[in-house]
């Protein structure tokens, strides 16, 4: 049944809604809505309410109101302090909007009133029934709708009094409620509000089983809560002699401020967790807090700025390092490489070269010259993979490996790292720990190095690795090529007078307790001491004959014989004894049957005399002197080579069936091996068998073909060294060699002549006296 009313004001509602037979306090601010108001109580009192869609709107059109409102009758108005109107309104019935009209003040409307069917049948009683029963369910349950409310809502009648009732004391948004408003029919409007009863119900049960949860859960922290303080409360008392609280809390704050990731901070906390319930006489307790002592020892951020200045690392190169400008040069480059790109990422630098020629030093000045801090680990000896990767936490006494140490000693993520004697690394039935450095040393997976200990990933990234190697046939391929090699091949002879001077007196002087005027050593006694006393290619055992002189010395002064020391050539030999080497020439004079050749040895370059000797017997070869496989077969291929000479030297067929040949190489104790003696044997055979002398101040190095080809060899630098330290004036070596002589020092390429050769004919025309034909 529906009723239309003409040119009645419009009250837009901002969130709010009125339902008919509602009664309600309306409080309006709005000029037109106050004069829409003012129009209605000089009327009839009745004003139509509409709803606005959006709430933020100050002056709402047509479009933008729900068409179905409420007609009210205004009850009462009260102007209140701040200018607003409170108004009382009771809804009468719903209205459809129609004919909107902006007027002068306000706004009128035609509305269309519909009013609710009163008549009941069975199927409406059965609707009001059930919609009953589940209000007084879901009022029990909610606990926000007063008994009065509900014995109220028990005495309505009217089945659309009832759905608008119960609608109004629902938890719905204002568009829910508008939907309700919007259902004229009564037995629909019914059934929707007990659908959505039925909803409402299902939602509050959730909503009281998740509280209940949090009920739970907060019951149970509180109890620790208590117990812990309880706990706290006990362990003051008792001085805490047995308790832990302090000991974890310390640990928590180091653990959450050492600036490790998430991911492992995570698991730290977690064993933490551990460490704190279990007992502390349990074995496994010390166990844990080992662990997570390491985890906030080792450095996750702390890091050095670097600094990046050439010319500061040159001064301090050149301050520390005498000679040995190719491989400052090249960490120069290095370092100015480093800081172009401003990252680490890049080759690991192997320093390779004989004891005593100042590897480890050179480390230690680039990280001085980076301002980084050091940090050395001796890989010498290292057989087991576990001392790189540490040991598994289930093993008594585990600890983590050499890198994790060394980071812990650091205390920065950015060290300069020195793997000492990376060489040095061997294998054995608990594993290869060569193969475990590879993941150290490749920078695409070292972000992510994996220590069995530790157990999480840590980052190596920033760390600059620099290696030192004596011998490099004996590291794996695989290894060495994620190296960059640089050779030290040993001092001059001039090179070592200025370390002498400049570097071991004034150390040992300070380190021996003298001043530097009670020691005076002159330089002939220096140039004597680099000859006679030492034969190497670094300085550490001239730095021990310095050393000794300075001990001398002191006795001397402390004795009071006299109050300063000068050491010339004459009280050099005096204190130290007769010479113990000899320099010049590597034989007094020129023998038959004994070759001079050039060895490349983990120490450095060395001579090595070749001695052959022919006596009457069944032809056999005689090897001696502990040569290896390869020196061996070389030896069996210069014979070979010599017996197609017979012709040339003149000697019948079966000369070779008919005399024994015995090689020696002399010191038998010191195991050799190569191909490079080659050319030095079969110049001693030849000699030897055509009783030519070899002229003594010839050294050759060469490996030899049965054809007569010499091939190219190794360690070319390091074994002229050797020779410009025995004495030796001429050089025979390959012609594919020849490129190898820029590498040698100036000093040494002009006091040496070096004899570039392709064949055994040419070695032997230049080392035998009077030539081979």
């Amino acid at each position: 049944m529906s009723k239309k009313i003409e040119n009645i004001p419009l009250l837009p509602l901002r969130g709010l809604l009125v339902y008919p037979s509602m009664v309600l306090h309306i409080d309006v601010g709005r000029a037109r809505s106050v004069a829409a108001l003012e129009h209605a109580m000089l009327n009839d009192n009745q004003i139509f309410l509409a709803t606005q869609r959006d709430l933020r709107v100050e002056q709402p059109s047509e479009e933008e109101l729900y068409s179905i409102g409420t007609l009210v009758n205004v009850k009462q108005m009260l102007k209140l302090p701040n200018g607003t109107l409170r108004i009382l309104v009771e809804g009468i019935s719903r209205a459809k909007m129609g004919n909107y009209q902006e007027q002068k003040d306000f706004t009128t409307v035609d509305v269309e009133v519909h009013e609710d069917e009163k008549e009941k049948d069975a199927e409406i009683e059965a609707l009001m029934r059930t919609l009953v029963s589940y209000f007084e369910k879901y009022a029990k349950s909610s606990n926000k709708i007063t008994t009065e409310t509900i014995d109220s809502i028990l005495d309505i009648e009217e089945p659309g009094r009832l759905a608008d009732i119960v609608a109004s004391h629902l938890p719905f948004k204002v568009s829910e409620k508008q939907e309700v408003l919007g259902i004229f029919n009564v037995k629909k409007r019914l059934d929707h509000l007990i659908i959505r009863l039925h909803d409402e119900q299902e939602v509050l049960n959730l909503e009281k089983k998740i509280n209940s949860k949090v009920k739970q859960a907060m019951e149970r922290t509180q109890k620790e809560y208590y117990l812990r303080e309880q706990m706290k409360a006990i362990q003051a008392e008792l001085g805490d002699r047995e308790g832990k609280t302090g000991e974890v809390a310390d640990l928590r704050k180091r653990l959450e401020n050492a600036g490790m990731p998430e991911s492992t901070l995570k698991v730290a906390l977690k064993e933490l967790d551990r460490y704190e319930k279990l007992p502390a006489a349990s074995a496994e307790s010390g166990v844990i807090r080992n662990y997570i002592e390491w985890l906030v020892t080792i450095p996750w951020k702390e890091s050095t700025e670097d600094r990046l200045d050439i010319k500061h690392a040159e001064e301090i190169l050149d301050r520390d390092h005498d000679g040995l400008e190719k491989v400052k040069e090249r960490i120069l480059e290095y370092l100015s490489v480093r800081q172009l790109m401003n990252s680490v990422r890049g080759p690991i630098l192997c320093l390779a070269g004989p004891p005593g020629v100042g590897k480890t030093s050179l480390a230690r000045s680039v990280a001085e010259s980076l301002n980084r801090n050091f940090v050395r680990a001796s890989l010498g000896g290292v057989r087991d993979e576990s001392e790189i990767r540490g040991h598994r936490r289930t093993y008594v006494g585990a600890m983590p490996g050499r890198i994790i140490q060394g980071m812990k000693k650091a205390g920065t993520v950015n060290p300069v790292f020195l793997l000492d004697e990376i060489d040095k690394m061997s294998n054995d039935f608990r594993g290869d720990p060569s193969a475990a450095m590879l993941e150290v040393l490749d920078p695409e997976q070292n972000s992510n190095f994996s220590d069995h200990y530790i157990e999480e990933s840590y980052d190596l990234s920033q760390v600059m690795f620099i290696a030192t190697a004596n011998d490099l046939s004996t590291i794996p391929g695989p290894l060495l090529d994620r190296m960059e090699v640089i050779s030290i091949a040993g001092y001059t002879e001039i090179e070592k007078t200025m370390i002498t001077k400049n570097h071991l007196i004034p150390k040992q002087i300070s380190e021996n307790g003298l001043k530097k005027s009670q020691l005076t050593i002159k330089d002939e006694a220096i140039i004597d001491l680099i000859r006679y006393y030492t034969r190497e290619a670094g300085v550490r055992n001239l730095q021990r004959q310095i050393a000794a002189l300075c001990r001398k010395a002191a006795k001397i002064i402390v004795s009071g014989e006299k109050k300063r020391v000068t050491v010339n050539s004459k009280v050099l030999e005096e204190m130290l004894g007769k010479h113990r080497y000899h320099y010049g020439q590597a034989e007094e004079e020129n023998q038959v049957g004994v070759a001079t050749g050039l060895a490349y040895t983990t120490v450095g370059g060395d001579t090595l005399q070749i001695e052959v000797s022919l006596t009457p017997g069944k032809g056999k070869l005689i090897l001696t002197g502990k040569l290896g496989d390869v020196m061996k077969e070389s030896a069996q291929t210069a014979l070979s080579y010599v017996r197609s000479l017979s012709d040339t030297l003149k000697i019948d067929t079966d000369y070779f069936d008919h005399n024994d040949i015995h090689i020696h190489v002399p010191e038998g104790a010191v195991p050799k091996d190569g191909p490079s003696a080659g050319i030095t044997m079969a110049t001693a055979l030849v000699s030897a068998i055509s009783n030519k002398p070899i002229k003594r101040e010839v050294g050759m190095t060469g490996e030899i073909t049965l054809r007569g080809r010499v091939l190219p060899i190794g360690g070319l630098k390091e074994k002229s060294l050797g020779a410009h330290r025995a004495g030796l004036t001429t050089i025979i070596i390959p012609k594919d060699n020849e490129k190898d002589i820029d590498d040698i020092p100036g000093s040494i390429r002009e006091q040496l002549t070096f004899k570039p050769v392709s064949s055994a004919e040419e070695v032997l025309n230049i080392a035998l006296v009077g030539g081979f034909k």
